[in-house]
């Protein structure tokens, strides 16, 4: 039986700390913003499952990682939903003085509408 790591697609590897090609990745969010962590990782997440090509990850898994990361979202509700819209126009706000591409000021825009969280 062949070792998994003699096995190439003649793909170089990523280096280390490195995305491999067709992962979608979000930056890094400085400390500074004061933007809740666990909104970060959940974007972190989200950006990669919904972004990322197939050959990164299986597409059916991931769809059905992304219903349940939307669905949990979509439980917020008081305080927890105020600082989160506050937080995403924190990320807008900043992607917007960085120049990010409008496609990703336009996604913290929308997240929150285009995912039915808190309506």
């Amino acid at each position: 039986m062949a070792d998994e790591d003699d096995e190439t697609d003649g793909a170089p590897e990523p280096a280390a700390g490195e995305a491999p090609e067709g992962a979608a990745v979000f930056p890094l969010i400085p400390e500074e913003l004061g933007v809740h962590p666990l909104l970060l990782a959940t974007l972190h997440a989200y950006v990669f499952l919904e972004g990322s090509e197939a050959a990164v990850l299986n597409g059916a898994v991931a769809d059905e990682a992304m219903n349940y990361v939307v669905t949990y979202l979509q439980r917020l509700s008081g305080n927890d939903l105020r600082r989160v819209r506050e937080d995403m126009a924190t990320l807008a706000g900043f992607a917007k003085s960085e120049k990010w591409p409008k496609q990703q000021v336009r996604f913290l825009q929308d997240f929150l509408k285009e995912n039915g969280i808190g309506e």
